[in-house]
């Protein structure tokens, strides 16, 4: 079993893998001191398991372990923190179980055991349970492995069949997730201008028309000009007049 021990505390990481250390059939894969790196190391290693403490900087690990859960093959996630207040988030975001520091070597052991039981095709599954909190991240895939990007850095989303373009200001990633599921997410942060796209309010910058006359959106920092239906057209008109 492949184990990724996640913690922003140095001392903490260490004490796991000394607890973990000779134990048979356990492979430590690497350590992490943010989620994002959690999920760099998650892309590059495939672990089985990740120990994930839970309040970490720049992510905590409630997130990390739902974009985790996102993957095709996503590991096992078991939570490691000293805090009891957040045990109905971590099971909502997809974890095996919930240890408290100090961590107990039996409690490791029961833990690993009941994850090594929880097959891949078992753990897609938990992937499905609805997320509690909006995201602040998107994890997106690039080549060779995914990469972390703000949702404030987001232009736009387009939906084509299956697919959705995520347009940044660095290029567009494509995904497999519902627009409606993103609306209701984001919902706050974009607006729905045609029944294809959702763009970002706040770079959100004009309308202006095309060479066919249509009402396009013009976007802070990107080329690209999205089409605004009629039926949107008002709201979007009332945004850039409060602007």
């Amino acid at each position: 079993m492949k184990v990724l021990v996640v913690d922003d505390e140095a001392l903490a990481r260490e004490r796991l893998i000394s607890m973990l250390a000779g134990v048979p059939d356990i492979e430590i894969t690497g350590e992490a001191a943010t989620g994002r790196e959690a999920i760099e190391q998650v892309a590059a290693n495939r672990p089985d398991v990740v120990l994930l403490d839970i309040r970490m900087p720049e992510m905590d690990g409630l997130e990390a372990a739902r974009h985790l859960a996102g993957l095709s093959e996503p590991p096992a996630v078991i939570f490691t923190t000293a805090y009891g207040d957040h045990a109905l988030e971590a099971f909502e975001a997809c974890a095996v179980d919930y240890l408290l520091k100090p961590i107990r070597n039996e409690r490791l052991m029961a833990a690993l055991a009941n994850a090594c039981r929880l097959n891949r095709a078992q753990a897609a599954r938990i992937g499905d349970l609805p997320e509690t909190r909006r995201r602040s991240h998107l994890c997106l895939p690039v080549r060779g492995g995914l990469q972390l990007v703000p949702v404030a850095d987001i232009r736009y989303f387009q939906a084509d069949n299956k697919y959705v373009t995520v347009r940044t200001g660095e290029g567009e990633f494509l995904i497999e997730e519902a627009l409606k599921a993103l609306e209701e997410e984001f919902g706050g942060d974009f607006i729905r201008i045609h029944r294809n796209a959702l763009v970002a309010r706040r770079h959100l910058s004009a309308l202006e028309r095309d060479a066919e006359g249509r009402l396009c959106a013009v976007l802070r920092g990107v080329d690209a000009r999205l089409e605004v239906s009629r039926r949107q057209q008002p709201e979007v008109r009332r945004l850039l007049k409060g602007a």
